[in-house]
């Protein structure tokens, strides 16, 4: 038996409210953003801002910060990103006054980093591709099953291959809906890599998917779900070469089957 989709979000509510037993790390408990914080189309970003990782504002970020961000919070190399900070220099995105800062909200600049057919964004001709769109992402979430969880326990998960399809169902729609959707090299390469990006950093080892709770955390609340049992592994530190395995794991997926 599965349950409805607001039944299950109510569930969904109730458990985390209750943390499932699990605890925030001291000193990186879960706040949302308040008025006149920084936050960019990019969720991972935004949970490290959410949990302090990085800075709570948003903004002034350098390159010394994202790799203590994504060392402590995800368990990534320290280096793991710093090729991604240099695009967002390269392309000259700050508005800090400083080349080497940037502001999260920077990062929204069209067709840069950000693209069109994000999982939890509307476009750039929509008006609004920086915060979170409610309407895209129950599309995406419906594809990835979120709101169905039955009793065999193969469907609190998600697989490559259903993130694969779902991402490319999302991006089906949003050229479907947008006549001015730019299929540009960001989309091309920032679509898939984002559905890596989150599999990757989320990965579940021991099930070889990822927990369909700790994906609604990531994006519904821009959290990282530590309460839902998220640990990141300490003795092998994510890599780059992880993300770029994950990404080429995505495109062999067929997804016109």
């Amino acid at each position: 038996m599965k349950l409805t989709s607001l039944a299950q979000t109510g569930l969904f509510t109730l458990a985390a409210a209750s943390h499932f037993g699990f605890r925030e790390p001291a000193g990186h408990e879960w706040h949302p953003p308040v008025r006149g914080d920084s936050r960019s189309p990019c969720v991972g970003l935004n949970n490290l801002a959410n949990h302090g990782y990085l800075p709570r504002s948003g903004k002034n970020i350098d390159l010394e910060a994202v790799r203590r961000a994504v060392a402590g919070a995800y368990n990534y190399e320290r280096t793991a990103f710093d090729s991604a900070f240099q695009q967002a220099v390269d392309f000259k995105l700050t508005t800090t006054g400083n080349a080497s800062t940037f502001h999260l909200a920077d990062l929204a600049l069209h067709d840069a980093i950000e693209f069109d057919g994000s999982l939890s964004r509307n476009d750039f001709a929509s008006g609004d591709d920086l915060h979170f769109d409610p309407a895209v992402w129950h599309g995406v979430a419906k594809s990835l099953g979120l709101y169905e969880i039955g009793s065999d326990k193969a469907d609190r998960y998600v697989t490559v291959e259903t993130a694969a399809r779902a991402r490319a169902a999302r991006v089906a729609e949003a050229k479907r809906l947008n006549p001015a959707f730019n299929a540009s090299d960001a989309q091309a390469q920032g679509s898939p890599g984002t559905t890596a990006l989150y599999l990757t950093t989320l990965w579940d080892a021991t099930q070889g998917a990822v927990p369909k709770a700790w994906i609604r955390s990531w994006f519904e609340q821009e959290r990282i779900p530590y309460r839902e049992g998220y640990k990141p592994l300490s003795d092998t530190p994510k890599t780059g070469k992880d993300i770029g395995d994950m990404f080429q794991r995505i495109l062999a997926v067929d997804t016109e089957g």
